[in-house]
């Protein structure tokens, strides 16, 4: 939860063609509300990685009940603004506390935590990071942004930390993914469609 880096990234949203299209035209980005959406409600973006982007929206086309039929992705200029990054030991502080809140609550509460799950949904980080959110809704403190990596599978080489970009099939973990819940538009320029750019 900074503004210590660079508050311009080139971010990159993997969607249906006909939604770039409408983006291209200047219509908002709709967020995405799952329960399950690594790092809340938000738009999410891969950061400097538009192949990605793409990669991303051609494996969710093949999920069932998709609404990809013909998979893109556009690119953005973002300002992060004031940014919860779990990246750093300051965004990670912050949404530990926040966990042991809302842990206390739902115990008050007799609800069970929900629970991240093997399949890539990530219900427990979601639940977490909204509740930050609300935690400091109405104050100036609210963030603008989320980042964070998250690891994929499978390691690039035996014995490795570094991992390979596509994913795992029973996972769908992502990396250097930046959410913005945009309560303003944080988006600086123009979208622009990228999906003619890559092989």
């Amino acid at each position: 939860m900074h503004k210590l880096s660079a508050s311009f990234i080139l971010g990159y949203h993997g969607c249906e063609a006909s939604v770039a299209e409408q983006l291209l035209r200047n219509q908002p980005f709709i967020q995405s509300k799952n329960d399950w959406d690594w790092l809340g409600e938000g738009v999410y973006f891969w950061e400097a990685n538009p192949r990605r982007g793409l990669q991303f929206a051609m494996e969710a086309a093949n999920r069932r009940g998709t609404k990809i039929e013909e998979p893109a992705v556009v690119g953005a200029v973002i300002d992060l603004g004031f940014c919860l990054d779990l990246t750093t030991s300051a965004g990670l502080h912050e949404t530990k506390l926040a966990y042991s809140k809302f842990k206390t609550l739902m115990e008050l509460a007799g609800i069970p935590l929900p629970a991240n799950l093997p399949d890539g949904r990530h219900n427990l980080d979601c639940a977490v990071v909204n509740f930050l959110h609300r935690l400091r809704g109405g104050s100036d403190l609210l963030f603008d942004t989320v980042k964070g990596i998250f690891i994929e599978d499978p390691v690039l080489y035996p014995g490795s930390a570094f991992r390979l970009e596509k994913p795992h099939p029973d996972r769908r973990p992502q990396s250097g993914l930046h959410q913005g819940r945009f309560p303003r538009p944080r988006c600086r320029s123009r979208p622009r469609h990228l999906s003619t750019l890559l092989p």
